[in-house]
């Protein structure tokens, strides 16, 4: 074998032996166990994911029947302190917006539907025998310092004992709640200026329908009555007689509530809002125009029975049947590019149309604007997100998400409506204000900081709403991420399903795209690491790593992950049926030596070593084979030398 091939393969060897060290290093660094995180306070229900609350069939409405409260108001003369709150959830994917309240000493956590059109807020109490099973654990009275029932007197209702005032409160949909009253101290949270306050509220003993089914734990009940929340906090002189919530955008979801004043936008656009004309949050609607073209339809259509309602525990927008009608059509003849099709849900006649995309930022080069005018002229833009829901079983299609009210000839304006829209209910000035924005982005639009709640002062006596201090939430977020772990590498989680069999595999695949649209992450962030199955019941095991261009997660992005994870922000079709997350943990990026870090460069240097390594061989064989080439041998029988006779001696 010619040397240069020997010293070829000597060179090729040691350069393999130096990459698969590299390598070797690289995956040595790895740790062989991830670092287990558990919540900051324990318990079962706390990585349980259950059935959410789903939208109310189209001819359905949350109203209930109660009574407004003629009581005079205290005046917001003054600057008062309010309380911010953040707005979980998705309106079309769960049906709602909660927000998180705190009641008792200590604090118990409850997420609470924002319910305009409820005037009580209530939740599961520990003694309820026919409560469902919900995010949070029911509200326990004897562990709460500062409980006290409410006795019963002449204004309320009774039990049978006659020892406790009780509530009732039915809705549309055929769901209730019922059970006592008691007062305790409740907080707001930790964006909050507004200090705990003491506050009547309901201790359920029964729950039906939605209400027992809902992943929610209870509502927030917002309307004009004695007992909502709203008219207890202006009462008790602490708030101005205001409140403001902001639902985030189609895709979203989350967004933002405000008890008390703020300061309005300039361009604000309002409605007059008369308490006399009905007990609910009412506006003053004259007009509908599609693509700037007014709806053949007179002002009275929609000052029937209750007139125009305002009710954000309600999903959808109905319309009296003419306005509907009319609604539809000019929407429909306003459509190029797109086909109808059936609706996701066999059970109801939506109208839908394929063929849009998939971006909702480019919905309105397909889907007309729609304009509503109040009764002075004031017009309010809609955008398509305003009326318009993903088709949940076609990519790319949209449905209509306003519907006929059935007989009723009542105008129920629903969340869909005010999607990324900021709405001042200023009950002071009877006047409802709207103003387009996006709502993730509320506070730093407003220009509104979100400090720690100011320190509580000794409670009041003489104030049943003064200030309190024992039952203030904590005020910095949980802790998911152990001190100083400031770069995540993944993290992973266990999910209890149920799958069809004979789908099994694109059901996974749909599993992934869902998780990663709820966890806020893309698509190519979600894995499915492993899963087994017992008949229609899987267990899968998921991981959620870094984008493809970066190496990890800050630990602000791996904490919001989590938080979702781990405290009921994910949610799910019913079609999984009663799904469960738990044992989530992470994993810190792989510690990366200084020759993991140079790796490409290493290898490309160590591909250069062989080349010029080669290239000289080469060259010094080349020139040594020259040198052989140019001495002059000749072969033996190159030289003939002629035969001599022998000369004798």
């Amino acid at each position: 074998m010619p040397q240069f091939t020997v010293l070829s393969i000597y060179v090729i060897i040691i350069i393999i032996i130096f990459l698969s060290q590299l390598y070797v290093s690289a995956v040595d660094d790895h740790p062989n166990h991830p670092v287990i995180l558990r919540p900051p306070h324990s318990g079962s229900n706390r990585h349980t994911m259950f059935l959410p609350l789903f939208p109310s069939p189209p001819n359905s409405s949350r109203i209930s029947g109660d009574a407004i409260s003629r009581r005079h108001l205290h005046k917001s003369d003054v600057s008062r302190s309010n309380a911010r709150m953040a707005l979980h959830d998705d309106l079309l994917l769960n049906g709602y917006y909660t927000t998180r309240l705190w009641i008792g000493s200590p604090p118990q956590r409850f997420a609470l539907i924002v319910d305009t059109g409820s005037t009580v807020t209530y939740v599961p109490c520990s003694t309820c025998q026919h409560c469902g099973k919900h995010q949070d654990p029911k509200f326990d009275p004897d562990s709460s310092s500062t409980y006290k029932p409410v006795k019963c007197n002449v204004d309320c209702s009774c039990d049978n004992n006659r020892e406790q005032c009780t509530y009732e409160r039915q809705y549309a949909e055929m769901s209730s709640s019922s059970g006592v009253l008691g007062e305790d101290i409740v907080s707001f949270g930790n964006q909050s200026d507004l200090s705990p306050q003491h506050a009547v509220f309901g201790c359920e003993n029964r729950e039906t329908g939605d209400l027992y089914s809902q992943h929610a734990d209870g509502i927030m009940g917002l309307g004009r009555d004695d007992l909502s929340i709203v008219d207890q906090l202006v009462e008790g002189g602490v708030i101005s007689n205001s409140f403001s919530l902001c639902y985030g955008g189609m895709d979203v979801g989350g967004g933002a509530m405000v008890l008390g004043g703020i300061s309005p936008p300039s361009d604000i656009v309002y409605s007059r809002s008369d308490p006399r004309r009905s007990p609910y949050y009412n506006v003053k609607l004259k007009e509908l125009h599609v693509a700037g073209k007014r709806l053949p339809l007179r002002s009275s259509v929609f000052d029937g029975k209750h007139g125009t309602i305002l009710d954000s525990g309600t999903t959808y927008a109905y319309l009296p049947e003419a306005a509907f009608v009319a609604f539809k059509l000019a929407i429909m003849k306003e459509l190029h590019g797109v086909h109808q099709i059936k609706g996701p849900d066999p059970s109801y006649n939506d109208i839908c149309f394929s063929g849009a995309g998939s971006d909702v930022s480019q919905l309105s080069k397909t889907f007309p604007s729609v304009e509503m005018v109040f009764g002075k002229g004031q017009k309010l833009l809609l955008s398509p997100e305003n009326y318009l829901f993903r088709h949940s079983k076609v990519s790319g299609a949209y449905c209509l998400g306003v519907f006929q009210n059935g007989k009723d000839p009542t105008t129920l304006l629903g969340g869909i409506i005010v999607r990324n829209t900021f709405v001042m209910y200023d009950r002071e000035h009877e006047k409802i204000g709207f103003w387009k924005t996006n709502c993730s982005e509320i506070w730093e639009t407003l220009h509104v900081s979100g400090g720690p709640p100011q320190s509580s002062s000794p409670p009041d006596k003489s104030n049943p709403t003064a200030d309190v201090s024992p039952s203030s939430p904590p005020t910095t977020s949980p802790q998911y991420i152990p001190p100083g772990e400031t770069e995540i590498g993944s993290i992973t989680f266990y999910m209890s399903v149920s799958l069809n069999d004979t789908n099994v595999k694109s059901q996974i695949t749909e599993l992934a795209l869902l998780i990663a649209q709820e966890l806020r992450v893309n698509s190519s962030q979600v894995h499915l690491l492993n899963s087994t199955s017992e008949g229609n019941d899987y267990v899968t095991e998921w991981s959620v790593t870094p984008p493809e261009s970066a190496d990890f997660m800050s630990n602000a992005t791996a904490s919001n992950i989590i938080s979702r994870i781990a405290e009921g922000g994910l949610h799910l079709p019913k079609l999984y049926g009663k799904y469960r997350l738990y044992n989530w943990n992470v994993y810190p990026p792989a510690k990366r030596s200084w020759r993991h870090k140079y790796y490409v460069v290493g290898l490309a240097g160590s591909m250069l070593a062989l080349v010029v390594g080669l290239s000289s061989m080469g060259t010094w064989w080349f020139w040594r084979h020259k040198q052989h080439s140019n001495l002059q041998y000749k072969p033996v029988d190159s030289m003939v030398v002629p035969e001599q006779e022998l000369q004798p001696l």
